[in-house]
């Protein structure tokens, strides 16, 4: 029989989507005319998938950090207001999901790596669910150095997150696989 931590409760989750539909309004899915919600609710829904087949996480905490997961990095939330509304484990797991702008571009990948991985599995399941649901088409306006410095990193995600979920590991897989038709 499947553990029942891995447990979410629909209030929790509409708390969360609630707060982020408020902090990204007007924001857009780039090179689309979709809502930002519509990606949030892709990452929560291959989170949710995820949950299905691991052990023992905690199913708020991914499923709020999946939800809120951009919300430090694209709006004007900030550390404490996420601690204040969801408390420490979500608002440390968003800011480990946080690129830090302070830094070079091409490092703000590799640390926002390495805070992950001093974070609960849960978050790691988010940052794959993250790139997972972001290796669509890519936007109209990227070049081809653009397009494989994105695989380049997605690999590098799946790399370092594999052993967070064999679920999501292989799904990343897949899409990395597939994202080169665009390259």
């Amino acid at each position: 029989m499947k553990d029942r931590t891995n447990n979410w409760s629909q209030d929790s989750y509409i708390a969360a989507y609630r707060f982020a539909a408020e902090k990204h309004i007007g924001q857009k899915v780039p090179d689309t005319e979709w809502s930002y919600l519509a990606h949030l609710s892709m990452v929560s829904m291959e989170v949710m998938a995820a949950l299905n087949y691991e052990n023992n996480m905690d199913g708020d905490l991914a499923v709020q950090a999946a939800i809120l997961h951009d919300t430090i990095e694209d709006t004007d939330t900030t550390y404490d207001e996420i601690l204040s509304e969801f408390g420490k484990s979500v608002a440390d797991g968003v800011l480990a999901l946080t690129k830090d702008k302070t830094m070079e571009k091409q490092e703000q990948m590799q640390d926002s790596l390495k805070r992950i991985k001093l974070q609960p599995k849960e978050i790691w399941l988010v940052k794959m669910a993250d790139r997972i649901t972001n290796l669509q088409p890519p936007p109209s306006y990227w070049n081809q150095d653009k397009k494989k410095k994105y695989m380049k990193e997605a690999q590098l995600i799946l790399d370092e997150l594999r052993s967070g979920s064999e679920f999501l590991a292989n799904r990343l897989e897949e899409k990395v696989l597939n994202y080169q038709v665009h390259i």
